[in-house]
């Protein structure tokens, strides 16, 4: 809702100005694409996918380990005595706690490298934006944001222009 007010005062303040100047320069970015599409943002990517991978084969390595526990619980149920199968369903319980944690645990990380990665990938691309906005005379440039900007022509997008100019300055000179 913020951000609807924000644009609708931004166009009023364009509207009111238009009255008196020709030189208006907008633009639009849309972040989404720019944050997916970046070299920063694919690399991020690939390193939450590898992180991903890693927390899931140590979570099915766990549910194996609490299955296997399971059936052979099932397995001895008739043959234990009740003090024993008592154990081992304390046991079973335990386990069952445990991953229900290291899932969580694992979610909670993800999410907090996923946030990371892509506040500083989104506070860069502001930087890059900004200075895009300075050097080609722009008097706003909008986040095409789904719902906010309903419609623009494509001659006002310049989410390419801005992955190219963010990528380039992320690329290190060579020794």
């Amino acid at each position: 809702m913020k951000k609807l007010v924000f644009v609708v005062a931004i166009l009023g303040l364009l509207t009111g100005r238009l009255a008196y100047a020709e030189d208006i320069k907008i633009g639009v970015v849309d972040l989404i694409k720019a944050l997916n599409e970046s070299e920063s943002g694919k690399k991020a990517k690939t390193e939450l996918e590898g992180l991903i991978k890693s927390k899931q084969a140590t979570l099915d390595e766990k549910s194996k380990n609490i299955e296997k526990m399971k059936g052979e619980l099932e397995k001895q149920a008739s043959i234990l005595s009740a003090e024993a199968r008592k154990a081992k369903e304390d046991e079973l319980e335990r386990m069952i706690r445990e991953y229900q944690r290291m899932v969580a645990d694992s979610q909670g990380e993800v999410k907090k490298k996923e946030n990371d990665y892509t506040a500083g990938i989104v506070k860069e691309l502001r930087v890059i934006i900004e200075k895009i906005g300075k050097d080609e005379g722009y008097t706003v440039i909008l986040e095409k944001a789904e719902g906010i900007v309903l419609f623009s022509k494509e001659n006002l997008d310049i989410t390419d222009t801005v992955i190219k100019k963010y990528n380039e300055s992320k690329v290190k000179p060579e020794k």
